[in-house]
């Protein structure tokens, strides 16, 4: 991940275009038709392999019938596209590559294999899962023989004691990739980028509250890991967040860029008032009612009660000037 990260792939979302029900079917349908499941057919579009547009309806996200002809038509179907979107977990990406599974998450603790996607067990456990076909092209790629069969470095070693575990990381650069393929809004696009920073980060960059009330309105959902609040959501949840301050110094300059970006494009909206503009959120009440007003009934206090001291005081000036 690098700070013009926010730039990269700018212009084939500039190609999508927008689509209409006749012409194009559901991802349901359309991994049926692909002959996938519904799992293989989401990492298919997380990859690129299927492109997807937006529903002109304003529903999720749907895929052109001509697209389905087009990965259909291409070399190898189905096969090929299958060992494409082919994910495994430690245990078979270790047999593929032929070493230990200590070796090859040491490997991927060095960010050396990348995950691509990753899921919380029953018992609470992380699970990355790999593509099958990059395992085997590390495995086959001559520069490596030394990491797969040799002893690992003494520096490598270093790190690795201190706790380096470059997953998370890595992981997230790759989704927001993904993220970043699917978005063809500049809003959308700086909202891709803050969806990985926390809240504290957002309003620190986007000082704006109308702007960070916008950003929101674009942020891609996350996957659900649990019931909100369980421990395994909170597991994902700090996933899903850059924790580096290095990564998090990057992804703050690229969503500072990005945010320039978006409103240069569309300005964020702003209601219409007569006078200063309040931030989202409650109005806050005039200075003359800022008391709270009990409301009309036979049990609320008659607003003579409420004000002795005013009161007393005219009742007395009418009487002196009776006298």
């Amino acid at each position: 991940m690098s700070g013009n990260t926010i730039t990269h792939d700018v212009a084939a979302a500039g190609e999508r275009t927008g689509t209409t029900r006749g012409t194009s079917v559901t991802h349901h349908r359309a991994a049926r038709e692909l002959g996938l499941r519904r799992s293989e057919f989401d990492l298919a579009v997380h990859l690129g392999r299927v492109r997807t547009v937006g529903d002109d309806a304003g529903g999720g996200r749907r895929v052109p019938r001509d697209e389905i002809d087009r990965v259909r038509a291409a070399d190898g179907f189905p096969e090929a596209l299958r060992a494409a979107v082919r994910a495994v977990g430690t245990t078979e990406g270790a047999a593929l590559m032929d070493v230990t599974t200590a070796r090859f998450t040491r490997l991927a603790r060095l960010g050396l294999l990348v995950p691509v996607k990753f899921y919380v067990n029953r018992y609470r456990a992380v699970v990355w899962l790999y593509l099958a076909a990059e395992l085997q092209q590390f495995r086959t790629d001559e520069r490596n023989t030394a990491l797969l069969k040799g002893r690992t470095p003494e520096g490598l070693r270093e790190q690795l004691g201190e706790g380096l575990d470059l997953r998370p990381r890595n992981w997230r650069g790759r989704h927001l990739g993904f993220l970043l393929r699917q978005a063809d809004d500049p809003w959308a696009r700086a909202a891709a980028v803050a969806s990985l920073l926390d809240a504290a980060e957002i309003s620190d960059v986007v000082t704006d509250p109308y702007e960070r009330s916008h950003l929101r309105r674009f942020r891609p959902a996350r996957a659900v890991h649990g019931s909100p609040g369980s421990p395994a959501a909170q597991l994902a949840e700090e996933i899903v967040t850059a924790g580096d301050p290095d990564e998090v110094d990057w992804l703050r300059s690229d969503l500072a860029a990005a945010v320039a970006t978006a409103r240069r494009h569309r300005p964020a909206p702003r209601p219409a008032t007569h006078g200063v503009p309040h931030p989202p959120g409650p109005e806050p009440l005039p200075r003359e009612t800022a008391e709270p007003v009990p409301p009309e009934g036979e049990n609320a206090a008659p607003r003579a009660a409420r004000q002795p001291g005013r009161l007393s005081g005219l009742f007395g000036r009418l009487r002196r000037r009776e006298s």
